[in-house]
């Protein structure tokens, strides 16, 4: 048996935590974490949290059962191992802070892999939010776990007698029967349950608390105590999707069966390292990267396919793509006095370069909703990507997760929802939703987001009048109308079961017609959405600063200031210049995205300097997908990361946090 060292724990705040058991002396690596079956060849480490009143043992059989290349850990609460009376945790945390710690300290930088049984679960979620910080876990198994927000419903141990609970515990199978005849063994792990349901009874995680790994949820067909209805919501704590494995067997079938629960462990892992492999595990790339395989290519003789000024892109797509497309995609509203002030406010802003700061490599990540993405950039939700290519936002899709960056998917895509789900894989993705006026397809549009993995909500309320659009108007052309873009409705069962048993494909264009967005919405719509919905919620289309105030009384967790690209009201005021005020009436704590006018690394750093935490980037990506597909969508990305990532280190900025006003020549506006 081996042992991984420890540190002191942290709390999820940030300040040094109690270690469960004594507060006195130094942290005893082996009070945390056992190794049964060391595999010092294996290429993965899955670290198991053992359930309320178990120790770490519970999981040798399992251990064993795993096969060469993956390593198990068992989490050794205190005082369970040795049965010596210590006191136990008061709160869950404090568990998944000494695991934590003990895992940040260790040198092994093997994929790591967390499991938790029942209770456990909660602290291997807790755990995993505190490891976000280190790079953070691959994926989240849970077992017979309902989802950290809900209410378990647990009675108070502490008024139930040893015999009830004796009779429970037998029920629920995967306690030895010999251990439970034994009175002094019983009375131990009658103690320690009682302890560890005090702590549950305490923990209360909010709503919207999410984790950037993938869940995987395994429960037995047989569990008296979960169904699958409970287990949607673990949808809702995680922001790159969830599943459901059934195992056969009751409440512990994980533990009983460890030769089948060893499958479904390690067919997950075995896939997320080749993916990861595949992909090449997408981070922030060194400052120089494009730039020097763009010269060595130049060297060989080979230009880019695309230019590589992302403001030359909508002229280069307006000489391939179909002209009522490119009309489609780059109009404006009216005059496009809105388009040309969204660029002018950027264009007016000037950053002052830093010297001598030694900046070797920018750290361009941010922290959203508990998650932390590599990059303050997400794809803006643009729908009918099929007018620019066949593959739609299934080829974006797999560019964002290429280079990293998250997608927010429209409504009115091209694809459905599960569709660009599935080729998304584990990437992080949002889902943007106009709410129809009827409200139950609106429903069933979150209810699908939600079991397909979308880690938040964005509701765009600037759109319920379509705006004045010469373009368009003028070319006579709707891709809805010819049914591109709105596959997400016909796929629908609460939309078709609108529609008569016999309806064509015109039928359901013109019911799509009718229901798609709402005029009449009101804030108090708003609030009935967040009651929806356990997802982040964000609201898409504030310039004011009371709306934004009003978005947040009525449920919102977010905002996205945004003119629409300036498709909406001609002559607003621009996105930028709403900016500096809407982050005053939010306060620092509120997510604040924007988006509109952004077409360079050097505008998504100007808008942070005004107060964004991330931006939505828009056109030009579509530009790149109409150019050349997904290559084209990459090529974009890669562009403006890159070019953000120059913008942080010459005006001396390590990181997103040096970012403010001070990087402008003309401070903030406000």
């Amino acid at each position: 048996m081996t042992n991984t060292p420890t540190a002191d724990p942290v709390s999820p705040g940030g300040r040094a935590a109690r270690p469960a058991g004594p507060a006195s002396g130094p942290v005893d690596p082996s009070r945390w974490l056992r190794t049964y079956h060391p595999r010092g060849s294996a290429a993965a480490r899955l670290v198991c949290f053992p359930h309320a009143g178990g120790a770490a043992n519970a999981f040798v059989a399992l251990s064993a059962a795993l096969p060469e290349d993956v390593e198990l850990l068992a989490v050794q609460y205190p005082g369970r191992q040795d049965r010596r009376g210590e006191p136990c945790a008061l709160d869950l945390s404090e568990l998944a802070a000494g695991v934590a710690g003990a895992l940040t300290a260790s040198p092994d930088d093997r994929p790591l892999f967390l499991l938790g049984h029942s209770m456990g679960a909660l602290v291997a979620f807790e755990t995993a939010r505190l490891l976000e910080g280190h790079g953070g876990p691959a994926r989240l198994f849970v077992s017979a776990a309902r989802p950290p927000a809900q209410d378990w419903q647990e009675p108070d141990l502490a008024l139930v007698g040893d015999g009830e609970l004796i009779a429970g515990l037998r029920r629920l199978g995967g306690i030895p029967e010999p251990l439970l005849a034994d009175p002094e063994i019983a009375a131990e792990i009658l103690r320690l349950l009682r302890a560890d349901h005090r702590a549950l009874l305490r923990h209360r995680c909010a709503r919207g608390t999410a984790v950037a790994a993938p869940v995987t949820v395994l429960l037995a067909s047989a569990d008296p105590k979960n169904s699958p209805a409970q287990m949607a919501d673990w949808g809702g704590h995680t922001t790159r999707g969830h599943e459901v494995v059934s195992l056969s067997g009751g409440h512990f079938a994980l533990l009983e069966r460890p030769a089948e629960s060893a499958v479904p462990l390690t067919e997950r892992i075995r896939g997320d390292l080749a993916r990861a492999e595949a992909s090449g595990a997408p981070g922030p790339e060194p400052l120089a990267d494009l730039v020097r395989e763009l010269m060595m290519e130049g060297l060989a003789g080979r230009a880019p396919r695309l230019t590589t000024d992302l403001t030359a892109l909508e002229a280069a797509a307006g000489r391939v793509m179909a002209p009522e497309a490119f009309a489609y995609v780059s109009g404006t509203a009216g005059s496009g006095a809105t388009g040309r002030a969204g660029r002018a406010a950027f264009e007016a802003l000037r950053l002052v370069p830093r010297m001598l700061r030694g900046t070797r490599r920018a750290d361009t990540s941010v922290t959203l909703f508990g998650q932390r993405l590599p990059v303050p950039v997400l794809l803006a939700p643009l729908a009918a990507q099929q007018v620019a290519h066949p593959e739609g936002e299934s080829a974006t899709v797999r560019a964002a997760a290429a280079t990293g960056v998250p997608m927010v998917l429209s409504t009115f895509a091209s694809r459905t929802l599960e569709e660009v789900a599935e080729a998304a894989g584990g990437h992080p993705r949002w889902f943007q939703l106009y709410l129809p006026s009827d409200r139950a397809v609106g429903a069933s549009l979150v209810r699908r987001a939600e079991a397909s993995g979308y880690g938040a909500i964005v509701v765009t309320v600037d759109a319920t009048h379509l705006g004045f659009r010469p373009a368009e108007l003028d070319s006579g052309y709707s891709p809805f109308l010819r049914g591109t873009g709105i596959a997400n409705f016909t796929s629908d069962p609460v939309f078709r079961a609108g529609l008569p048993a016999d309806a064509d494909a015109t039928q359901a264009v013109l019911r799509w017609a009718q229901i798609s967005t709402d005029p009449t919405l009101t804030w108090e719509d708003l609030a009935w959405l967040r009651g929806l919905t356990r997802l982040p919620l964000l609201v898409k289309g504030i310039l004011h600063p009371d709306d934004a105030r009003l978005a947040l009384e009525h449920g919102a967790d977010g905002v996205v200031v945004s003119t629409h690209g300036g498709r909406q009201l001609d002559g607003s005021v621009s996105a930028l210049e709403s900016l500096p005020a809407v982050r005053a009436a939010v306060g620092s704590d509120v997510p604040v995205l924007m988006d509109s006018g952004i077409r360079t690394g050097s505008d998504v750093l100007k808008a942070v300097a005004l107060g964004a935490d991330a931006v939505l980037y828009g056109r030009p990506y579509v530009y790149g997908l109409g150019l050349d597909g997904g290559r084209g969508v990459e090529h974009v990305l890669r562009c403006l990361l890159t070019d953000l990532a120059l913008a942080l280190a010459l005006t001396g900025c390590a990181s997103l946090a040096d970012v403010g006003p001070h990087v402008l020549a003309n401070g903030d506006l406000r």
